[in-house]
């Protein structure tokens, strides 16, 4: 007898690999041979989770707080987000409409499930964060990915979405500061938006996860608004990226039909993480985790001239995240190829631009200065001898 496989789904086929993946497990198959590597590929802060975090979340295990909360969080944790809201924002966030969820990527999960499906259109720009267009596919909703560039900043702007707009845009998606850029976008132009929106019954959804990672300018947060859905992580700012816990504001209607997608979902967000996170509103550790912040925005005042000096196009200087978004194409037609040859030959593992959407990615990397000063010079000794003819 023919024994006959089960076949995936065509939402499965339609989802594009994550390339900088295939970077880092190079980058580790060549760290295991013996190969010093430096990695700037991945979006993860070389800093520890600052220590008080960590003691809560030990606490929290020797206590037995291991069993389920409920499915939108914590009490205490959703009580302590709302209050972080209006301390650093000044946006009054009722608890209510707090939501906890397993990483940034449950809270946009929560979104797209509840505003679109199939059919609908999720405007957002390109280039983007990859997992925007994937989830709004396995929504089967279409992501209509929309040309940006160093004339706006990488940033939608109302006329850019009002040319893509049709009857069946149900969502645009902001990003600020963005990844790949770390660009951010002017508020006016966001508050622009944001009356187009909600003229039209269409819901804006803005990814605040590098908010508190801003180097210029205030830090504009959407929550001021009550009915625009508002996207937030402990990954970045806060250090803590495999504790798996983000969260979202979200409009009062929608907080019913949210709660019953995360119960059947992931039933609830990680306790130990929770009762861990509620450390990261400590003085103590706000005033650690700036200290991060100004060593990272050092990092980006050593490296963005340093990469221009060398070839690299970078039109816009970016006002937060990590991430600096370099047009090779002086140096290289193919910033795929430009990539694994940086690595195999260099030791210096990047990411490749078409992980980020089609509108000029494929003449970009993404670099992200998630090392030490020492070893972003390092880096740059060893660009210097891979370019040198």
């Amino acid at each position: 007898m023919t024994l006959q496989r089960p076949r995936a789904t065509a939402r499965a086929d339609a989802i594009a690999p994550f390339h900088v993946m295939d970077i880092l497990a190079r980058a580790q198959a060549l760290e295991a041979a013996g190969h010093d590597i430096i990695h700037l590929e991945i979006g993860e802060p070389d800093f520890a989770t600052p220590a008080a975090i960590v003691e809560a979340g030990v606490a929290a295990l020797r206590a037995g707080h291991t069993r389920y909360t409920g499915a939108l969080g914590l009490p205490a944790l959703r009580q302590a987000i709302a209050q972080f809201h209006r301390a650093r924002w000044g946006t009054p966030v009722e608890v209510e409409r707090v939501v906890v969820t397993p990483g940034a990527s449950g809270a946009l999960l929560l979104v797209l499930g509840l505003l679109a499906g199939r059919g609908d259109e999720v405007l957002m720009a390109d280039p983007g964060y990859p997992c925007n267009r994937n989830f709004a596919q396995f929504c089967e909703a279409r992501a209509i990915e929309i040309p940006v560039d160093a004339a706006s900043g990488f940033q939608l702007t109302l006329e850019a979405i009002e040319r893509h707009a049709t009857h069946a845009t149900r969502v645009v998606l902001i990003a600020s500061p963005s990844n790949p850029t770390g660009t951010t976008i002017d508020p006016d132009e966001l508050s622009r938006i944001h009356a187009w929106c909600a003229a039209r019954g269409i819901a804006l959804v803005v990814d605040e996860i590098y908010l508190a990672l801003t180097y210029e300018g205030d830090e504009h947060s959407a929550a001021r608004w009550d009915d625009v859905f508002v996207i937030n992580s402990f990954s970045k700012y806060f250090m803590m990226t495999g504790w798996r816990l983000g969260w979202l504001v979200a409009p009062a209607w929608a907080l019913p039909a949210l709660e019953r997608l995360a119960q059947n979902l992931f039933l609830a967000p990680p306790t130990p993480a929770q009762h861990a996170a509620l450390a990261a509103f400590e003085p103590t550790t706000l005033a650690i985790l700036e200290t991060h912040k100004a060593e990272l925005r050092a990092r980006r005042d050593f490296l963005l001239p340093a990469l221009r000096a060398r070839g690299f196009a970078i039109p816009v200087s970016p006002q937060g995240a990590f991430y600096l978004y370099a047009d090779c194409s002086a140096l290289s037609i193919d910033s795929q190829a430009f990539v694994h040859r940086l690595l195999e030959q260099a030791g210096v593992a990047t990411a490749p631009g078409i992980d980020f959407g089609t509108h000029g990615t494929a003449r970009h990397l993404r670099i992200a200065y998630t090392q030490p000063e020492p070893r972003l010079e390092e880096a740059l000794v060893r660009i210097d001898r891979f370019l040198r003819p």
